[in-house]
């Protein structure tokens, strides 16, 4: 009984994620929706903003780091483990991104989640020369604001416009060449 209560609870929230027109519910908000189980969705035509995501700064403990302090710049928003194995191949790509695009206005900013460890994230980004900044949150409640984000997908990666708002989602590992084109784009907005 309690496994068939599970799966239509599971069925329930997936269908709560499926109404709207396009990736985003058609009200002021950002609230996920991913429309046909698609892992790459774009919000060209209704971009909605994102929720101020804050928290303490992985390398720098009792510092803040906001989303909201880089507007007027195109974000890109990775969410990500150094438990999870697509990172430590996309992390260098991202800090690829973040070395081209950065003087184009584009900022990488990492969200490291369920790292109750912080010096093992902290390692993981000395080792890999990450220079770009992280907000540590292990237990994931930042990401809550996100209505409906799966956040138990990592890694992940949001793209947010100028105006914080939500240009794109990736429900996978990226590569730079996998979101250049996009940030460009916006970065010209």
């Amino acid at each position: 009984m309690k496994k068939l209560v599970a799966i239509l609870a599971a069925a329930l929230a997936l269908a709560g994620c499926s109404t709207g027109k396009d990736a985003v519910s058609q009200n002021t908000t950002f609230q996920f929706v991913a429309p046909g189980g698609q892992t790459d969705i774009y919000y060209d035509g209704n971009r909605q903003p994102i929720p101020n995501l804050t928290g303490d700064d992985l390398m720098n403990p009792g510092k803040q780091i906001s989303v909201a302090a880089y507007k007027g710049k195109v974000v890109v928003l990775n969410i990500w483990g150094q438990w999870c194995a697509p990172c430590r191949t996309e992390a260098p790509e991202l800090e690829k991104l973040y070395q081209q695009e950065q003087s184009a206005g584009v900022e990488v900013l990492g969200y490291d989640v369920r790292d109750d460890d912080r010096s093992a994230a902290q390692d993981f980004v000395r080792s890999r020369g990450l220079t770009y900044p992280s907000i540590y949150d292990p237990p994931v409640r930042g990401l809550l604001a996100l209505h409906g984000y799966p956040i138990s997908t990592v890694p992940s990666t949001i793209v947010i416009d100028k105006q914080q708002r939500v240009a794109a989602i990736y429900l996978r590992s990226i590569l730079a060449s996998d979101v250049l084109p996009l940030v460009q784009r916006l970065a010209k907005e």
